[in-house]
């Protein structure tokens, strides 16, 4: 077994490169590195892009991500570092298949199913443009959001004005990001940042939803490093739980990834920070 490093302390200058930094500690054992000072809950988006990170690890050269669909199945710990197991499903001519199972003090927080794919030509079709939107050099930098690590976010107009939590934004990596595995996983880190939700209509949300399952599919590369564009709708509330769709464009108006998530939607209930089951 490795010699267990000791854990860095995030800050507000800490990059998604570091956050997503992972110790081996066996062939498929990984343990997360960055830690906040302070208890509090862990981001979701955060804990899947480690888990997908850790996923890529085990997989033969060449095989970039094309697919994640994660559970978030208990509330984490920002001050905790996560263990995160890797099973190696099935290795294929052209396909991957790897399952993951996130762990904090015993406790399963989070499991996850990735597919990777060696690189094919074929059609090249997309069904959705990027919306006529500014671009973000023409947009001021949205303080509201410097508590999210390592990201730079800019709002063009929204679909629906006067909506405190956006639907639709621009983010971009505050570090440069090395290879096209840690781009996708700096992908479906910024996937969870937002909710769709917000734009349901008669529906006032005040802060982040909690998320059941999410869902992510990289289409295409993308740099995260430069800008990209997410754009996201509400699709069904009903039963408790609400869920949304979305899609993910390179500034040049490339469909990058789609997204989907159900969470949950409970009225009356205060729906602010992680995982309020």
């Amino acid at each position: 077994m490795a010699s267990l490093a000791e854990p860095v302390i995030g800050t507000p200058g800490t990059g998604l490169p570091d956050l997503l930094t992972l110790e081996q500690i066996e062939d498929d054992m990984f343990r997360s590195v960055v830690v906040s000072q302070d208890p509090a809950g862990l981001f979701g988006g955060q804990v899947a892009a480690q888990a997908l990170r850790a996923a890529a690890q085990t997989v033969p050269e060449g095989r970039q991500p094309h697919s994640l669909h994660g559970y978030f199945l208990s509330r984490g710990d920002a001050s905790r570092r996560v263990l995160l197991t890797v099973n190696r499903d099935r290795d294929g001519g052209s396909y991957s298949n790897r399952r993951v199972i996130a762990v904090q003090s015993g406790k399963v927080i989070f499991n996850m199913a990735a597919s990777f794919h060696v690189a094919e030509e074929g059609s090249d079709y997309q069904a959705h443009a990027m919306p006529d939107v500014p671009p973000p050099e023409d947009l001021p930098d949205d303080e509201r959001w410097h508590r999210m690590h390592g990201v730079e976010i800019r709002l063009p107009p929204q679909p629906q004005p006067g909506l405190q939590w956006p639907s639709r934004m621009w983010i971009r990596s505050r570090h440069s990001l090395a290879g096209d595995t840690l781009q996708a996983c700096a992908l479906a880190y910024v996937s969870d940042m937002f909710t769709g939700l917000a734009a349901t209509p008669g529906i006032t949300i005040s802060g982040p939803l909690t998320s059941i399952d999410h869902s992510v599919w990289f289409f295409r590369r993308a740099a995260v490093d430069d800008w990209v564009l997410m754009d996201l709708e509400p699709e069904s509330t009903s039963g408790g739980r609400g869920m949304y769709t979305g899609r993910i464009f390179s500034r040049d108006g490339v469909l990058a990834a789609g997204i989907a998530q159900e969470t949950l939607f409970r009225p009356g209930i205060a729906r602010i920070g992680p995982l309020a089951r």
